[in-house]
């Protein structure tokens, strides 16, 4: 909670504006977030209907793809704060659209060698030691899907721009649509109607890449057409480099996409440590990281928010307005987090049907092992929960690099080693993973609230303080 002397400062009235704000920052960042999720949920679940082979493919397949995207997500994560800077402190539009057009920029970069790389997802893993046949058709939905990562990306640049101008709902809109055409895609393609013929796995990797193209094109023709962000230009000149921006965009976005590379890595690290172990833990796995995923949106979504709020203030060099904004997301984010903890607990074998039939004699090891990583899973979700709206608080100031050595030191040096040892030496299996897991997050989250704590200390609103002080004088 935040200190006394925060809540002396500013009035209640204060207080109750900036949750109202947050909470409607954050609800369609949080859905905008779910939907996103949604695709990717869409694709396993119809892949569970296939077989359970077609699901452990499909999980190795995207957890490798999910390495080149979580990057991209990472980096382009830094348009939103920079965006919301500009905006505070009233500065052209020009400078705005320089921000965007180096995002964009910023995403090709990372689309071109993502793909030279994804086009060996086979022998990659089976050079991890992952089952041959699993490895041979997970490469075949990887080449399908690979292609969706510049499209979406971009899309995410721009969904940064229309958060920052607080009008998250137009991308929320979009991406509610593309959860129905995703649907109809895998419908169409994977599973073999519409006159199609069934393409397998394959079909569910195309039509995520059909899904972000247009994703990105809906959103580029409102940020062209909409009277409120017309203004900007976005793609005037675009073709023209601004190197001294894209530096800077890449200063700030290359510890941001570390950090949440090192975070989502270690899932993808712990869903290879589950291969090891077998097929069923594999796959109770996916279902398990699937729901807490779906669950994590929240949060995210709270701390997206967090960024605009604390980046607008920031730029406006607004003191009050920074603490008043970070300490409102946080204690939003602890109720919301125990209420979907509970959800876990009470009813975990309702969750899990949604991806299997729990009344196949065929699939109880999964369940019962998908039921024992859920409930670990949802005694972490408030410390992950903190752990995201901490970084989005700290994303708000535009700082990157200290919390990406806090993701490195709890994820990579102590929760995968505890995970690893507690599976293999203490013989705990895919539980000892989840408490890996669950150690390296709450590290993560200790430490990231610390840094909050102490911002005036370590000088994180030095530069708007000073920048205040000068207008005033």
């Amino acid at each position: 909670m935040p200190p006394f002397s925060a809540l002396a400062a500013d009035s209640h009235a204060d207080w109750w504006a900036e949750l109202r704000a947050i909470i409607g920052l954050s609800w369609p960042m949080a859905l905008t977030n779910l939907a996103q999720l949604a695709m990717a949920t869409t694709d396993i679940i119809m892949m569970g209907r296939l077989s359970a082979e077609t699901l452990a493919a499909g999980a190795l397949g995207v957890n490798l793809y999910l390495v080149a995207l979580i990057f991209g997500i990472g980096l382009l994560n830094a348009t939103a704060p920079l965006v919301a800077a500009d905006v505070g402190a009233n500065r052209a539009a020009s400078e705005v659209r320089r921000t965007v057009q180096q995002a964009l920029w910023s995403a090709v970069c990372i689309s071109i060698p993502a793909w030279l790389v994804l086009w060996w997802t086979g022998p990659i893993l089976h050079a991890l030691g992952q089952d041959p046949a699993l490895s041979t058709l997970a490469a075949t939905y990887v080449h399908a899907l690979q292609w969706a990562l510049l499209p979406f990306l971009g899309y995410l640049a721009l969904r940064g721009f229309v958060s920052a101008l607080e009008r998250p709902a137009v991308a929320l809109a979009i991406g509610l649509a593309g959860v129905a055409v995703n649907a109809l895609g895998n419908w169409c393609l994977m599973l073999g109607h519409c006159g199609i013929e069934p393409m397998g796995i394959a079909g569910s990797g195309l039509a995520t890449t059909l899904t972000s193209c247009a994703l990105f094109a809906a959103l580029a023709v409102v940020a062209i057409r909409d009277p409120q962000f017309a203004g900007y230009a976005l793609f005037e000149r675009c073709w023209r480099p601004d190197w001294e921006r894209f530096r800077a965009f890449w200063r700030l976005g290359l510890p941001l996409a570390a950090t949440l590379s090192f975070e989502v890595t270690i899932f993808n690290a712990a869903v290879f440590l589950m291969g090891l172990i077998g097929p069923a833990s594999l796959a109770a796995h996916a279902i398990a990281i699937q729901i807490a995923a779906l669950s994590f949106m929240v949060p995210l979504g709270v701390g997206q928010a967090a960024t605009v709020r604390v980046g607008l203030a920031y730029g406006a060099g607004d003191r009050q307005g920074i603490s008043r904004a970070g300490w409102t997301a946080y204690a939003l984010t602890l109720a919301l987090m125990v209420t979907l903890s509970l959800i876990m607990i009470i009813m975990p074998k309702t969750l899990i049907g949604l991806f299997l039939n729990t009344a196949d004699p065929a699939n109880a090891e999964i369940i019962r092992l998908a039921t024992s990583f859920l409930l670990l899973a949802a005694l972490f979700q408030i410390v992950d929960g903190g752990q995201a709206v901490g970084a989005g608080m700290l994303r708000g100031l535009q700082d990157g690099r200290v919390p990406m050595l806090y993701a490195l030191l709890g994820y990579w040096v102590i929760g995968l080693p505890v995970g690893a040892a507690l599976a293999f030496w203490a013989k705990l299996g895919g539980v000892g993973i989840w408490i890996g897991l669950a150690s390296g997050l709450t590290i993560v989250a200790a430490l990231m609230l610390l840094r909050w704590s102490r911002r005036e200390r370590l000088g994180l609103v030095k530069h708007i303080v000073t920048t205040a002080t000068r207008k005033q004088q």
